[in-house]
């Protein structure tokens, strides 16, 4: 039904799960799950269904935030985020750009999960703190707590500086240019003294087990990969949970992606997914919106 509420703002529920969750897999079964429930509620008695909607997916979101707790545990090497392959018009919005990416979705995983609920949906999608407390199950005076609490957490380790998506393009070209010819001197310019690499293969692809720091340590380690692999590693450029990042295929196969997080113009982390299991969504768009 096209009038279906749930139609209407599923974008929305996926975008408000992904956010909470870090993956594009859990967030699918989280708004599945508020479908159900959504299904077999009396919707002529919702009188604003959009916060009703929003309030079963948080409330979906938070149980899943706390068993996915041991398994983030249980896993082989570092965790990222699921990427998402977003259309363009993703990064007009500059705030949903900045919730989205990669470097601000690692920091939200430093909050516990009601703080990561309270900030998301305070933060990104503007709800009321009477709406809040209902979403989370808590006093409105708690909620404005939480909020103020999880605001000065993010404010504390989120990048430094604002970037442009124009910006970020540059150093992007940049950063592809310097690693297919192997230019270190041309990587370390672009790098951060205390640049970091994190990998994620989960066990599946090899990857750097544990964060790799420092520019010329990092520069090295990219420099010496890429002349490992030679010339059958092909960068392609992409818009990834909306910012511009590459995928690597390698032999005309999906092998990776690369997304940078940028500080002052220069490159202060650096996240490569290669988790076959976490690429299943930078093939093809995701929508996403507040």
């Amino acid at each position: 039904m096209s009038d279906d509420p749930f139609v209407t703002h599923r974008s929305l529920l996926f975008t408000v799960a992904y956010e909470m969750l870090g993956s594009a897999a859990d967030a699918e079964d989280v708004v599945q799950e508020s479908w159900l429930k959504w299904m077999g509620v009396d919707q002529d008695e919702v009188r604003e269904p959009r916060a009703y909607l929003v309030r079963i997916v948080t409330r979906a979101a938070l149980d899943r935030l706390r068993a996915l707790a041991r398994r983030r545990e249980e896993y082989v090497g570092e965790w990222l985020p699921e990427p998402l392959l977003t259309s363009p018009d993703v990064a007009d919005d500059v705030e949903l750009a900045d919730s989205l990416s990669m470097a601000m979705l690692l920091v939200l995983e430093t909050l516990t999960p009601t703080e990561r609920a309270v900030f998301v949906l305070r933060e990104v999608f503007a709800l009321e703190y009477e709406e809040l407390a209902d979403a989370v199950d808590k006093t409105p005076a708690a909620v404005r707590q939480i909020a103020h609490r999880a605001r000065a957490h993010v404010s504390a380790r989120r990048p430094r500086s604002d970037v442009t998506q124009t910006e970020a393009q540059g150093v992007m070209a940049a950063f592809k240019r310097a690693v297919e010819v192997g230019d270190l001197q041309g990587l370390a310019d672009i790098l951060a003294p205390d640049v970091v690499l994190l990998g994620d293969g989960g066990g599946i692809k090899q990857a750097v087990p544990r964060p790799v720091l420092g520019a010329d340590k990092v520069a090295r380690l990219l420099v010496a990969g890429m002349a490992k692999v030679g010339t059958g590693l092909v960068f392609e450029p992409a818009q990834l949970n909306g910012w511009p990042a590459l995928i690597a295929r390698f032999e005309g196969e999906l092998d990776s992606i690369i997304a940078l997080r940028l500080e002052d113009g220069l490159i202060s982390g650096i996240y490569a997914v290669r988790n076959p299991e976490k690429l299943t969504r930078v093939e093809h768009e995701t929508s996403v919106r507040r």
